[in-house]
Order: C-alpha cells, then sequence, then structure tokens
C-alpha cells in the first residue's frame, strides 16, 4: 500500500498550506489545530486515514465510514480509486481547517 498511502499524504499536504504533520501513536497524523487524521498502519487490503473528528466535519462526505461518536475512516484500496475520491479528501481538509478557524 505504500503508492497509495504516498499519494494519500500528498494529497492531504497539498489540499491546504495550513496541513501539517508528525508521528503520533506510531504512525503518520495530519494536524491543524488539533489533530485532523492519522494513517492505520496495519491495514493490508486498503490505506486507511482515521479523521479523529469526522462526524464533526461539515459538508457531504461519503466516503467518511463509520458510526462512532468521534472517528470516521477514509478507505482507499488503490491509486485508481484514491483518483475518484481525491476531490472529497482535499475537501475535508479544507473543511476542517476552515472551521478551525471560525
Amino acid at each position: 500500500m505504500k503508492p497509495v498511502v504516498a499519494e494519500t499524504r500528498r494529497l492531504v499536504l497539498d489540499a491546504d498550506s495550513r496541513i501539517g504533520e508528525t508521528i503520533k501513536w506510531q504512525a503518520p497524523t495530519f494536524t491543524y489545530k488539533g489533530n485532523i487524521a492519522s494513517f492505520f498502519p496495519r491495514a493490508k487490503k486498503h490505506a486507511s486515514l482515521m479523521f479523529h473528528k469526522g462526524p464533526f466535519i461539515e459538508g457531504e462526505l461519503p466516503n467518511l465510514e463509520g458510526g462512532g461518536k468521534e472517528a470516521r475512516s477514509f478507505k482507499v484500496a488503490n491509486l485508481e480509486e484514491l483518483k475518484n475520491k481525491a476531490d472529497e479528501l482535499m475537501a475535508i481538509c479544507i473543511a476542517w481547517c476552515d472551521q478551525q478557524d471560525r
């Protein structure tokens, strides 16, 4: 999944210049005025990016999966699927940053 993870990382960082990254919980984590999302490093069949406050990110976001109180997952099986989901992934990141600035 290295190519998928690498391209996902690039899209997140390119989505908004306010986004930074660090290592937390032994995984690459994206931040802006709090944690945005972390990769789930043990996924074998897809790249999985966990948005820590997924339910609270505004917008139509059909690819944020899960029903918990806090987190949502954004999963991608291959580069073609990522290409199809790229606009939504970037919109999620921009929405988070904009909400944090309000």
